[in-house]
């Protein structure tokens, strides 16, 4: 598995071109799961776990990787399957979310794949409200599932979204009634946070669920003779995202007359100094690693003081 994680220089030539590199896994039986590269930083054979008392049950033991511990869980238990046996015949993908590094315990890693994000597309209509899915895609005519991994995070260690008292006491009274606050976010479990959030502030959310879904919506307020800057006080946008990711919907933006003045922050749980680069290069205004509520907040507040 020495080779499994390209350099970063080669990964972010893909960066506006809407496409995404999936390390490929199994859990149970022959069903193809994907995880985005960028978000992993090793993979290896499950190291001996450290039972920990009164942790989740999803959480199969703790490990010392590298210097630091970090808790390992089972994604079979944490998507309602069966738990993984004989885990010591098993692999564990060491993966950063919302600025911290966890352990996935999975069955066995298969391979990387290049893709296009547009053929990645939401979990189809009737899946209801209980599954752990951010999107699926088909695979050598397999059908492949991408996990929503915030979702499971939440339940283990949910964040809290309450706004500190006296930033919301800034933003009071100066608010922008007129104007609505976008989201595109592919996590159910992350659009509610972010909604809740901003609201807080006094403000109008409109969420969608993709880039694409965001980026059609601005474009049918255009189409109806509306200007962007008198209807958005800014777009926050998750990175990965099925049909088009954040990227590429920022530098869609960028590259339209009647977009390009909307201001563009970019909210994700792949954090790092490489979105940094990344921000600058698709030209969004800010980036802030997901999720803390007086953050987010106090960009947006920034924004409604310049407003004012």
């Amino acid at each position: 598995m020495s080779s499994i994680l390209d350099s970063v220089n080669q990964r972010t030539q893909m960066v506006g071109q809407n496409r995404l590199e999936l390390l490929l896994f199994k859990l149970r039986g022959p069903q193809m799961y994907g995880i985005n590269v960028f978000k992993v930083r090793e993979v290896l054979q499950c190291p001996a776990l450290t039972e920990m008392p009164k942790t989740h049950s999803v959480v199969r033991g703790i490990a010392h990787i590298r210097g630091q511990t970090i808790s390992v869980i089972d994604l079979s238990l944490a998507t309602g399957g069966p738990a993984l046996q004989d885990i010591e015949k098993c692999f564990v993908i060491i993966a950063e979310y919302n600025r911290a590094v966890q352990g996935f315990l999975v069955r066995s890693v298969e391979r990387i794949v290049n893709m296009n994000w547009g053929d990645i597309h939401p979990p189809p209509s009737g899946s209801g409200k209980d599954h752990y899915l951010t999107a699926v895609t088909e695979i050598d005519k397999q059908l492949a599932e991408i996990i929503d991994v915030e979702k499971i995070l939440a339940e283990i260690n949910p964040a809290s979204d309450i706004v500190s008292d006296d930033i919301v006491q800034k933003s009071a009274g100066r608010e922008p009634q007129d104007k609505i606050v976008l989201v595109a976010d592919d996590s159910s479990v992350a659009r509610n946070q972010i909604k809740r959030t901003v609201e807080q502030l006094g403000l109008k959310v409109v969420t969608k669920k993709d880039g694409k879904e965001a980026l059609d919506y601005l474009l049918a307020l255009v189409n109806d003779g509306k200007l962007i800057k008198d209807e958005l006080l800014l777009l926050i946008s998750d990175i990965e995202m099925p049909e088009m990711d954040g990227y590429t919907l920022t530098a869609e933006i960028r590259n339209n007359e009647s977009l390009k003045g909307l201001w563009v922050l970019l909210h994700t749980s792949l954090s790092g100094v490489f979105n940094q680069a990344m921000v600058q290069k698709v030209g969004a205004n800010d980036f802030i690693p997901k999720f803390n509520p007086d953050e987010l907040a106090g960009a947006v507040q920034k924004l409604i003081e310049e407003e004012v």
